[in-house]
């Protein structure tokens, strides 16, 4: 059993301020982030400002100042994709005119730093924390109506060379896809990012049972077809239900009182094809009641 610290030695082995910065990103633990502003950046140049995940600041050490991306920030696309499915990656600029270091972390999440040399990642949108600014993000929308339902509409592609930071519970372990490999399927709530190259489909396993709470619990699946591309897929040990939408505070009722949060777009699609693959299946649902026999509803 280890023997207890004292003060000054719990100081001294936690003490981040005689620490070199010798990295544009560094861990200054598992879980936490350590940004270093005004040395040189993974191109050469000054590392005068990076991207980071809204809110994820802790601490900062030096003059440091947080601008919310504008609008417009990254293009049009971007702002499209955002508007119209009420999501995205809501990015803070941290910029410095001289040496600082900034701390950033969320909810406890296990940090992982990768170096981009002119590949891509494409990564959960909530997943992602830091990126220098020599890397070029893009929103990508997923287009299947199961992946609405299963996690979420967006993910995030970043390319370039630079650093990058993304978020996990847990360590998650890297499945390799490729022509020589078994297709790879995943749970969508576990899936932290996977290479550039790959582009998931997504599997549908509706059933009858699905519908009357009795489902697997597995119906949505993303796959990895090898004979598509080359790259790894990063499963994390966790499945993340994607974060609520914000509640919205009227300014003329209580404070205590919450305004019904308005129905997306996103939300509106889920309803009307729940609704009518309802539809579809009335014939089925009438007497089956007491059988447990399975009905495929991939094909509705």
């Amino acid at each position: 059993m280890a023997s207890a610290m004292t003060l000054e030695q719990y100081m001294h082995s936690s003490i981040q301020n005689n620490r070199p910065q010798c990295l544009p990103f560094e861990l200054a633990n598992d879980k936490m982030l350590e940004i270093n502003l005004g040395i040189p950046g993974s191109t050469g140049e000054l590392l005068e400002f990076v991207w980071i995940k809204l809110g994820s600041m802790v601490a900062c050490r030096g003059e440091v100042s947080f601008k919310r991306e504008g609008i417009m920030e990254h293009g049009f696309s971007n702002m499209l994709k955002k508007s119209l499915t009420e999501e995205g990656v809501t990015l803070t600029k941290a910029s410095a005119k001289s040496r600082a270091q900034v701390y950033v972390a969320d909810e406890g999440k296990l940090v992982t730093i990768v170096k981009l040399q002119g590949d891509s990642l494409v990564i959960n949108g909530n997943d992602l924390l830091a990126f220098e600014p020599s890397i070029s993000h893009k929103i990508t929308m997923m287009k299947k109506m199961s992946s609405i339902v299963a996690g979420g509409l967006y993910n995030v592609k970043l390319s370039g060379h630079g650093y990058v930071a993304f978020l996990s519970h847990g360590k998650p372990i890297a499945l390799v896809v490729g022509p020589d490999q078994p297709t790879v399927y995943t749970d969508p709530q576990a899936t932290v990012a996977w290479s550039g190259e790959l582009t998931p489909d997504f599997k549908t396993d509706m059933q009858f049972k699905t519908f009357l709470g009795r489902g697997s619990g597995e119906s949505f699946q993303m796959k990895f077809d090898g004979q598509k591309g080359r790259g790894f897929v990063l499963v994390q040990p966790f499945e993340e239900l994607p974060p609520p939408p914000p509640q919205v505070v009227s300014d003329d009722i209580q404070p205590a009182e919450v305004r019904k949060t308005e129905e997306t777009p996103a939300m509106d699609a889920v309803r009307r094809s729940v609704s009518n693959s309802f539809e579809d299946t009335k014939s089925l649902l009438e007497g089956a009641a007491n059988t447990d026999d399975e009905y495929d509803m991939a094909s509705t």
